[in-house]
């Protein structure tokens, strides 16, 4: 599962996101990117059925630890770390029942961008739209990867 984190983290760390999509280059912008690229790649591991359920637990299991470790880096102290990885996850459960919805009904993820990346503040419709269209091309993409390949780290370039 280390090899697909990686490559979640490195997708999500693009600096297209930050340069060309003006989402903001900070710890929650970081984090926001990050969890919707993983919200995407979990929800193709659900097409996978009962064998790639193991792999989504491991893969969520990791971005725990991940994120853990970085807000102890902060110097968040022990009593508060638990209270923000639950946001964390409540944060990453939340998109992902966003994002499926969003592309289960067609109506594209302009909706889901806007809210849970800008948070409601979008600096611009047209950032909206870039960071949209690209990680629609993304699901896309990886709709197309087999299961496995995608369990590897093997996710699409963008």
């Amino acid at each position: 599962m280390q090899p697909l984190y990686r490559s979640i983290v490195a997708t999500g760390r693009d600096p297209v996101w930050y340069r060309d999509g003006s989402v903001p280059d900070s710890v929650d912008g970081r984090f926001d990117m990050i969890a919707t690229i993983l919200s995407l790649v979990l929800i193709r591991l659900e097409q996978g059925g009962e064998a790639a359920r193991a792999d989504a637990a491991l893969l969520t299991e990791l971005f725990i630890a991940d994120m853990d470790g970085n807000i102890r880096q902060m110097g968040t102290g022990d009593l508060m770390v638990g209270k923000n990885i639950g946001k964390m996850m409540g944060a990453l459960g939340g998109r992902i029942g966003t994002m499926r919805g969003a592309l289960d009904s067609g109506e594209g993820l302009e909706g889901p961008v806007s809210r849970n990346i800008f948070h409601d503040a979008p600096p611009s419709d047209a950032a909206v739209s870039f960071i949209a269209a690209r990680l629609e091309r993304f699901h896309n993409a990886l709709g197309e990867r087999p299961v496995e390949a995608v369990i590897a780290g093997d996710l699409p370039a963008l």
